[in-house]
Order: structure tokens, then sequence, then C-alpha cells
């Protein structure tokens, strides 16, 4: 098991645009893609409390390139991410990085 940590960072005021987003429109889609979230959380105290910090959970690399790239072409979500940024740019930056886990944690 691989996890992917990816960190949102809002354009200012954006964040409730994004949160919205996802509960309303992104998980249903993940959902239609077999792709399997681990938590999603704000930042409470931080450098911004304008991100969005979400981990997924992958079998393999190869399931995540599979997975992701049907999802970000999916006409859907090409047309919601339209749709939800008509009033604007919702994310300023995006970063992620692919983890597994080690021998002693407690997530496997």
């Amino acid at each position: 098991m691989i996890y992917e940590l990816r960190i949102y960072r809002c354009c200012p005021g954006r964040l409730p645009a994004l949160l919205n987003r996802f509960q309303n429109h992104t998980l249903k889609l993940w959902d239609k893609h077999g792709i399997r979230q681990a938590g999603f959380w704000t930042t409470l105290v931080g450098e911004s409390n304008q991100d969005l910090t979400y981990l997924l959970q992958w079998d393999s690399l190869a399931e995540r390139e599979a997975k992701w790239g049907a999802f970000v072409a999916d006409p859907d979500w090409i047309a919601t991410r339209a749709s939800t940024e008509a009033d604007g740019q919702i994310v300023l930056t995006v970063s992620n990085q692919i983890l597994a886990p080690t021998a002693f944690s407690s997530v496997k």
C-alpha cells in the first residue's frame, strides 16, 4: 500500500468553494473511478489556513497512474471543475508526495 499526500493552497477566501467541490462533486467522481481517500484536513495552526490536505490510498503506482489519469480526463470532472470555478480560480498551488509506510508504521 502507498499513500499520496496532496496539499491544495487556495486563493484567498476560496477554501469554502474547494470544500464544497470535494464534498458535493469530487468524491462522487472518485467513487466512479475507484479512488480511495484516507482522510481530509484543514489547517488550524500552520503556514496558511487556506490549505486543504488529504491522503489517497493506492495499491501501487500503476493503480495510481491508471485511476488518476482516468479521473482527470473524465468529461464530468472537466465540466465540474469549470463550473465550480465560474466565480474565479479556487486553487493557487498543489503539492503532492507519494509515501510508503515504514515497517513500524501504524498505517500499512
